[in-house]
């Protein structure tokens, strides 16, 4: 759910009455109690240490989306942090802070902690200020009586006057404020809701902080940043890594290691910890990834070490479930005390994700995984008593396979078959087609016999994969069986293409949907919505990509309970192909992004369906020229590809990280990964694989005019195509295109141009009857570069080319056409007049400029020192006298001694040396050894 005020809406006002309201609330509510002192007020040095902000963590990696520029952040006052240990709250602190300091703006540091009464939060706050923007004067409007009678709130309102007083913003950043007792909390309530103008403050916690700031962030001048907000992200896990390790660990070791850490900074900072340790760190990646473990029980015992030994036994037995809840805890354990234990654990320990406004939660997986080698070691009695009691909780509340998967753990088998039976059909609709196949294994054939309805789920789940003849198997023993009415054979058909369509036989696919087309019998709604699908994969396979949309526009989505969304969603698998087809990539991503993005959250980021949606945003990102955005949504992948996505899902993914390997110079790399698709293709018995790894090959070695390499492909291509001359004409129909482009490749190779251009003729006769944009273009670029070396000016052809490839974002078509043919069309670019050629130079690609490297010491903008101090101090920071000062800076000795007398004061230094620590501890200086 979002956060109140969690918007880009611009801040509005608080009304005057809502004000008013709140300060009375404060006043009266707040101090119910007459504060109680300390005693002795905290000394100097106590503060001091409470003031100085942590050393950032090493390596820490600055996120763009977090950053206090970013939208969400920009126009905050008040900014509430809040989540459980472990997820990397005070490392976000420590980047906001040197982005403020970047900025120019004061930044004064406050570590709370129990004893902070109102007297000695207060004397902690002046301090903050007087350490962190450099004003030993600050405070001088604060008598000591008015900071003991701060229960009548003049020592905060002193202080928010004297803050409304100075010449610089400040932003107030308040780390672990769930260690402040009630009263010093309600002090800082009361200074929140007061704030003025140039303060801004940030405030970190572990919970409790949103309901006193309700009002706050309903009126949208604050905002609060939970959990899932300071998750990593793959593409900031892959940063992280890269930026410790470089390249000795790749982006499928770095998408593992996050997909085991679901993005948990705590467990991402272990794993980074075991890897730098390790010889290889990529191993170690591998042996965390690969399960329960030696190194996984490492990581672990770290963080439930201190834990009682009732809080570790009660850890590892409610680790036997999935999903965690108060009762169902209690359920398992059988004590009343359970939720309140829970719940403390959950607040105190790093090892959960908790679900917003939700009694829900769940172990981390990594702590899970670890918990469960321990739970194995438990007696099995004891074990399957804990699988029994969830079975009868789940049984309770409606969650059937949950209880059909601990029914059989605890040893119930009939009743976990009678189980799996009522709930697996609807897991097919749902998409959780694994499970399927897990109860598969399980079930044996007597069962299966007895249960038709198990039979139907397991024939869904083997077509939608690799394991088309199992399926036929299971329709073959179901349409044998007793009462087969219309409808059942209709589903059966559904099935049998499905099949068909993985298998790679167009022209079975067709035949077998093709008797229920145009008449299907009243299947459902959500038989209704495949059929759909189907109707648009034809359309497809007939080359009419515009009819296969409106395939799916002609069906309603969905019936709003999200029973049908993973059938909804491979219908905008479709649609977004449909606009690849044609080249229509700002279309496409149109589509598939935000589908792709609910796909992950729903069924996670290797599920089959996800992998499919994130090839097509591969191939679309890397179109457009973004690399690495591309790399990492195809990152670890590849097999989930390989085990459960059709075949031209499986070709276009190949190619993609083919071509990005060889756009990094890594053509080695790219031609290992064709030769693993032709290997792919010929132990699935899936020919066209072949072709499109031959064909890709052909064009890599025809960029570098190697001939001899690229007519053997060709006739290794041909040798194929004769080989398998029986299939279909939607077979062939789909390969021939492939064929003509490598032929075209190999001539072009051979520099033999007539040749080039009738075989060019042919594919674009082609590629324009079938709607194929990208291929169009392609072609197109490519007969202007054969005409050029003809003697024929082809410059009209190629800006024409140019042009098409930038309306349709194509950025790389052109460079991957050809390396000279991409050279040629820089050269045109270049001298072609702009009013002349239209947005022309948008479309190839600049080489971007590498970031200016800076070297020595840095001051950081900031408005406590005037621009020459941090010139000087700069200088100071490389160890040069006075008299180097003045010559470098242009100014005289005394001069240079009286901005050293200023900086003195205003960082409270005794000496040279202790002025650079100084400004280094308060974020002022960068680049220091």
């Amino acid at each position: 759910m979002t956060p109140p005020g969690h918007s880009n809406d611009a801040v509005g006002a608080i009304p005057a009455d809502a004000a008013r309201a709140g300060r009375s609330i404060l006043q009266s509510n707040l101090f119910p109690m007459a504060p109680t002192t300390s005693g002795a007020a905290p000394s100097t040095t106590e503060l001091v240490l409470k003031t100085i902000a942590p050393r950032a963590p090493l390596n820490l990696l600055v996120r763009l989306r977090l950053s206090a520029d970013a939208a969400h952040y920009r126009d905050r006052q008040i900014t509430l942090v809040q989540a459980p240990a472990g997820y990397g709250k005070t490392s976000l602190l420590a980047q906001w802070r040197r982005e403020y300091l970047a900025r120019g703006i004061a930044v004064a540091w406050l570590q709370a902690d129990e004893r902070d009464d109102p007297e000695r939060l207060l004397r902690g706050l002046v301090q903050a200020v007087r350490t962190g923007c450099a004003r030993a004067g600050f405070g001088s409007m604060l008598p000591d009586g008015a900071l003991a009678a701060v229960g009548n709130l003049d020592g905060a309102t002193g202080w928010l006057a004297e803050i409304a007083l100075l010449s610089l913003d400040v932003v107030l950043i308040i780390d672990e404020s769930e260690r402040l007792p009630a009263a010093g909390a309600g002090l800082l309530a009361y200074l929140l809701h007061n704030a003025p103008q140039n303060l801004r403050v940030v405030v970190a916690g572990r919970g409790g902080l949103e309901a006193p700031m309700a009002d706050l962030l309903a009126y949208g001048h604050g905002t609060l940043v939970g959990p899932d907000a300071l998750r990593f992200r793959l593409d900031e896990t892959i940063a992280l890594i890269g930026n410790r390790f470089g390249e000795r660990v790749d982006a499928d070791a770095c998408a593992r290691l996050f997909e085991v850490t679901d993005g948990w900074p705590l467990g991402i900072q272990l794993a980074l910890a075991a890897m730098a340790h390790a010889a290889d760190p990529r191993k170690a990646v591998e042996t965390i990834a690969s399960g329960p473990g030696g190194l996984r029980e490492h990581l672990v015992g770290a963080l439930v070490a201190n834990l009682s030994p009732e809080d570790d036994a009660f850890l590892t037995r409610i680790s036997a479930v999935d999903v965690l809840h108060p009762e169902l805890c209690e359920a398992l354990t059988g004590r009343a005390e359970t939720p309140e234990r829970l719940a403390r654990l959950v607040r105190e320990t790093p090892v959960f994700i908790a679900v917003e406004d939700s009694a829900w939660c769940r172990l981390h997986t990594l702590v899970r995984d670890a918990l469960r080698v321990r739970l194995a070691a438990l007696p099995a009695a004891e074990r399957e008593e804990l699988h029994a009691r969830a079975m009868r909780w789940f049984v309770g509340r409606g969650m059937i396979e949950e209880a059909a998967r601990h029914a059989h753990a605890a040893g119930e088998h009939r009743t976990a078959f009678e189980l799996a039976e009522r709930s697996l059909l609807d897991a097919v609709r749902h998409g959780h087609l694994s499970l399927v196949l897990d109860w598969l294994d399980l079930i044996p054939e007597p069962e299966l016999e007895q249960r038709p309805r198990l039979r139907l789920a397991a024939a869904w789940a083997l077509a939608v994969g690799q394991r088309h003849a199992e399926a036929q198997r299971q329709i073959e023993h179901i349409l044998a069986g007793p009462a087969v009415d219309t409808t059942l054979r209709y589903e059966c058909a559904l099935i049998l293409s499905a099949a068909a369509y993985f298998a790679d036989e167009p022209d079975r696919f067709v035949a077998l949907f093709e008797p229920w087309a145009e008449a299907p019998p009243d299947g459902g709604s959500w038989l209704a919505q495949v059929h759909a699908n189907r109707l648009a994969a034809r359309a497809m396979l007939l080359g009419e990509p515009a009819q296969a949309r409106r395939a799916q526009q002609r069906v309603r989505s969905g019936d709003g309970s999200g029973t049908l969304d993973y059938l909804v969603r491979w219908g905008e698998h479709i649609t977004g192909a449909s606009y690849l087809w044609e080249g229509q990539m700002s279309l496409a991503e149109e589509v598939l992004k935000p589908a792709l993005a609910s796909a992950e959250a729903d069924l996670s980021r290797r599920h089959p369906l996800s992998c499919i949606f994130a090839v097509a945003c591969a191939a679309i990102a890397y179109e457009d020229d973004r690399l690495d955005e591309a790399a990492a949504l195809l990152s670890n992948r590849l097999d989930v590809l390989e085990r459960g996505a059709p075949p031209e899902t499986v070709m276009l993914a190949y190619r993609t990280a083919a071509r990005i390997a060889a756009a990094r110079g890594g053509e080695h790399r790219a031609l290992d990964m064709l030769e693993a698709l032709h290997a792919l293709g010929v132990s699935r018995c899936q020919p066209r694989l072949c072709v499109a790894s031959l064909a890709e090959q052909v064009r890599m070695h025809a960029g570098r005019y190697r001939n001899e390499t690229c007519q053997a492909l060709v006739r290794r291509i041909d040798e194929i195509l004769d080989r398998e001359a029986g299939r279909g004409a939607l077979w062939r129909e789909s390969v021939v295109l492939m064929q003509r482009l490598a032929h075209a490749d190999a001539a072009i190779a051979a520099r033999n141009w007539p040749q080039a251009l009738d075989v060019l003729d042919a594919a674009g006769t082609q590629a324009d009857a079938l709607k194929m944009g990208r291929f169009r273009i392609e072609i197109l670029a490519l007969r202007a570069f054969a005409k050029q070396q003809t003697g024929v000016d082809a410059t009209a052809l190629l800006l024409e080319a140019m042009n098409l490839a930038q309306t349709f974002r194509l950025v790389r078509t052109l460079i991957d056409a050809h390396p000279s043919l991409a050279d040629w069309a820089r050269r045109t670019r270049d001298a072609a007049d702009a009013e002349n050629t239209g947005t022309v130079p948008a479309a190839l690609p600049n080489v971007r400029p590498h970031p200016r490297e800076t070297g020595g010491p840095r001051a950081v903008p900031c408005v406590v020192l005037t621009p020459k101090e941090r010139e000087i101090l700069e200088l100071l920071a490389r160890n040069l006298t006075n008299k180097e000062i003045a010559r470098a800076g242009m100014i005289g000795e005394g001069t240079v001694k009286w901005h050293l007398k200023n900086l003195f004061g205003k960082l409270d230094a005794s000496s040279r040396k202790h002025a650079v620590r100084r400004a280094v501890v308060l974020g002022l200086l960068e680049g220091t050894q």
